[in-house]
């Protein structure tokens, strides 16, 4: 009659698979950034408003999903600016390299790897850094 769900496993690598549920919720988590320029009508949105004609001032520091992330940054139209988050920071890698096994992944970002794969997005200078630790702390 009806066939069973089979899950569909997430995307490799700097691309997203929208048809699964773990890069469906890897992609709402939050990611620190600012305002480049004025965000018309995206106060709501961003959680900086209560009405949908509110806009995000220029400068305005920012908490946006990284789906609207990846939308809004282009480095040429300098829109929005984005912060790694504090995991991916280099304290961190600092930690990962000494003793990974002591550090809970779970509990710092369940969507540790994906969503560290998914910064590569984003042109920064510790990309190659983050590159290599993800790879690190998933041997």
């Amino acid at each position: 009659m009806s066939e069973a769900y089979f899950p569909v496993g997430p995307g490799l690598g700097m691309e997203e698979n929208f048809l699964s549920l773990d890069d469906i919720l890897m992609s709402q988590e939050k990611l620190p950034g600012r305002a480049e320029s004025a965000l018309p009508r995206l106060a709501v949105l961003v959680g900086q408003g209560a009405s949908s004609a509110e806009s995000v001032p220029e400068g305005s520091k920012l908490e946006i999903p990284l789906w609207l992330a990846k939308g809004l940054h282009d480095s040429k139209r300098r829109i929005i600016s984005v912060e790694l988050p504090k995991i991916y920071k280099e304290a961190w890698r600092t930690v990962f390299s000494a003793d990974a096994n002591v550090v809970d992944l779970h509990k710092m970002g369940p969507y540790y790897y994906g969503f560290g794969s998914q910064l590569l997005n984003f042109e920064n200078p510790e990309n190659p850094e983050i590159a290599q630790t993800i790879l690190q702390a998933s041997i």
